[in-house]
């Protein structure tokens, strides 16, 4: 929170800060929502509320603090370091990733040229995604991504709808694979691997000037800023990854990337947004790319009651490129089409 809080005006700061520390146990904010004279919204897990102008939560609306339009100009004069200009090509895109990692997402009137969005105008509404390193977040399911006889890392594609954890899951199998994964205290861990990130949105490594604000490993090179499918081709060309990770794709210039990769002997580890491996289906580049074998792995998040959880975090499961269940021992038992 202490890094956002220069961005908002003195009302804002004043309610954010205040609201920071009187959380209760156990809430986390995920999701700082404002909207131009509508109520100041926070979002933690699965739920959600209002907030007052005395920094306390409340689920009336008219009791809520009304962010106001000076609010939210003074909001995007900040996010844009007070040059809309220079931002254009992220105004374009609906978001501003800012230091730490943190996306702001944006709402509000477009222009359209050429039958194509060419920026947004009149910025009246922000949803500001809190970032969060979370180390070992990945502990339990890398041992599924490492082919057992010769450790050599599998080609996996991290499904789940937004904000269920796939950025963070994967910026620590980043690190774990750099480092050379453990399994445990006092285990020997594997090699490590030259890995590469291709960070279109900022969010995996955050870097601040190329620099990676989140440890994503020793023996890490990153991309950032960089569409994804160039991106890939780039790190191939001149970074020789052993290993190469990239965020949320689905286009078909990805998909001739990822094809790239594997020709090249390099181990892909991307995510999509997917409710599960129907979604998967539905999509026709991933459809694509599974029907071709691509995929060794499938790491599925959910919020699935903790009693279907299987490796890593409640509502993780592990698939094979069969569809079947390999984290069993700790999961209900069965498979999935994919």
């Amino acid at each position: 929170m202490q890094s956002i809080l220069p961005f908002f005006s003195a009302p804002l700061r004043h309610i954010l800060a205040t609201l920071a520390t009187g959380l209760p146990p156990g809430r986390t904010l995920q999701e700082i929502r404002i909207r131009e004279n509508r109520p100041l919204e926070v979002v933690w897990g699965p739920g959600h509320a209002f907030v007052t102008a005395e920094g306390a939560t409340c689920s009336r609306t008219e009791q809520a603090y009304h962010p106001t339009r000076q609010d939210c100009a003074l909001l995007l004069e900040l996010l844009t370091q007070h040059s809309m200009y220079t931002f254009e090509e992220e105004l374009k895109r609906g978001y501003i990733t800012i230091q730490g990692g943190h996306r702001v997402g944006l709402s509000g009137r477009t222009v359209v040229e050429h039958g194509h969005v060419k920026y947004i105008k009149d910025v009246s509404g922000f949803n500001i995604r809190l970032a969060r390193e979370w180390k070992n977040a990945a502990q339990r399911v890398l041992p599924f991504l490492l082919e057992p006889r010769t450790g050599q890392v599998l080609r996996t594609l991290i499904v789940s709808p937004p904000q269920q954890g796939k950025t963070t899951l994967v910026r620590d199998i980043a690190r774990q694979l750099s480092e050379g994964f453990a399994s445990g205290e006092g285990s020997t861990p594997s090699r490590a691997f030259k890995v590469g990130i291709v960070d279109e949105r900022s969010e995996i490594a955050a870097c601040v000037r190329g620099v990676p604000t989140f440890d994503v490993g020793p023996r890490t090179d990153v991309l950032d800023g960089c569409p994804k499918a160039e991106g890939m081709m780039m790190m191939i060309r001149s970074m020789s990854p052993e290993v190469l990770i990239a965020d949320e794709i689905g286009r078909a210039e990805d998909a001739a990337a990822v094809h790239e990769a594997l020709h090249a002997g390099i181990a892909v580890i991307a995510t999509a947004h997917g409710r599960d491996a129907q979604d998967v289906k539905g999509r026709p580049i991933l459809k694509e790319l599974v029907a071709d074998g691509v995929f060794e792995r499938f790491v599925v998040l959910s919020r699935a009651p903790a009693a279907n959880a299987g490796a890593g975090a409640p509502g993780t499961a592990v698939y094979d490129a069969q569809g079947k269940r390999l984290d069993e021992r700790l999961a209900l038992r069965g498979g999935v089409s994919l």
